[in-house]
């Protein structure tokens, strides 16, 4: 999990280099590319830095500003980037074009989709004047998923399913809250975890983004209706159809209310029926299926940012776990087979037992 390019912090605040010949071949590379690209390598400035070992700058050229990406080949693949880059393009949706790679030592030239993400443009305290954003994102997602095809991207099976549901006991259990993996807590996992696994691959498979979410949504400036652009598709997998918009209505740094999110996945709902997509015929099941996508992804996340933090020395993402247990509380209250799973986190936790159900809904076999 990443996060997308955002604008720089302070004007002009020159990219900062731990490895002087990494420094070297990224000038020369840069310089090189002047004539074809008219660049003003005076204007190289950080644009952001990523969970992962990526790094964006933004340069200014003649025809206006331009990224660059720095990833280090030793610690990163780019080649994932720029395949689902031309899936992206060939579904007609707005993504960053591939200028110039040298691909031997990672660095990336593309278009600048703008300085202003979808997350910067919402208004939190108003959830629906934000509809017309997040319906663009709905019109996106359903443009990539009528796309997909099977053998092109990698499958998001059960081995990668259980490889990310376990960074939860790994990473946020055992190493952040010093919980012992063994006895009642290791079985009420395993327990959970099958049916977590079995429940969402029961789904149809489609092309999923697998980080859908306002963070990684760019609104580009220019035109009479700014495009809605997409960022961060370089670990995009084939798997269920219900995983991108549990990732765009739960989102991993903002919360709404359940009236808004069901309004949203209602919508998308209907347009993914009317475009042919496997979404079936009964919201509910397909809201139930919704839930359950989310809660692997909430149990891989908290995961994730326990490890960014352990790990990584990057704390600031796991200021944002209390979303996730909450997520988590929520959708293991609504189903009676998930209540062991609620009542092993309420303990860690050190919550009260929940006695009223997530959302004032009923229980759901």
């Amino acid at each position: 999990m990443s996060q997308a390019p955002h604008p720089e912090p302070t004007p002009f605040a020159a990219p900062v280099w731990t490895d002087a010949q990494r420094e070297a071949d990224f000038n020369a590379w840069l310089k090189s590319l002047v004539p074809a690209h008219q660049l003003q390598l005076h204007s190289v400035r950080m644009a952001s830095a990523d969970a992962s070992f990526r790094r964006y700058f933004r340069v200014d050229s003649a025809q206006g500003s331009l990224i660059i990406m720095d990833a280090p080949p030793d610690k990163e693949n780019c080649q994932p980037f720029v395949k689902v880059a031309q899936l992206m393009a060939q579904a007609q949706i707005h993504v960053p074009q591939v200028l110039a790679w040298d691909e031997a030592r990672g660095f990336m030239l593309l278009t600048d989709l703008g300085g202003q993400t979808m997350m910067q443009a919402i208004n939190r305290e108003s959830p629906q004047a934000n509809l017309g954003l997040y319906l663009q994102a709905v019109d996106a997602l359903v443009a990539w998923q009528t796309a997909s095809k099977p053998d092109v991207l990698p499958p998001y099976d059960e081995a990668l399913l259980r490889r990310e549901l376990e960074l939860f006991p790994e990473w946020y259990l055992a190493r952040h809250r010093g919980v012992a993996l063994e006895g009642d807590v290791r079985k009420t996992l395993d327990e959970a975890f099958k049916l977590i696994i079995e429940r969402n691959l029961a789904w149809p498979r489609v092309y999923v983004h697998r980080d859908f979410m306002p963070r990684n949504l760019m609104i580009s400036a220019g035109g009479s209706q700014p495009r809605l652009g997409v960022l961060d598709f370089q670990d995009a997998v084939y798997g269920p159809i219900t995983y991108d918009i549990a990732s765009l209505m739960r989102d991993a740094f903002l919360s709404w209310e359940e009236d808004f999110c069901l309004d949203v996945t209602i919508r998308y709902w209907d347009k993914a029926r009317k475009a042919g997509l496997p979404v079936g015929d009964d919201f509910g099941e397909f809201y139930r299926g919704v839930e359950w996508m989310g809660l692997q992804r909430h149990l891989k996340v908290a995961g994730i940012f326990a490890r960014l933090t352990l790990r990584d020395g990057k704390p600031q993402y796991l200021a944002d776990t209390p979303r996730f247990i909450g997520y988590i509380r929520a959708t293991c209250a609504r189903y009676r087979e998930l209540r062991p799973l609620l009542r092993l986190v309420e303990n860690i936790e050190g919550i009260a037992p929940t006695n009223t159900l997530g959302f004032n809904r009923p229980t759901v076999k």
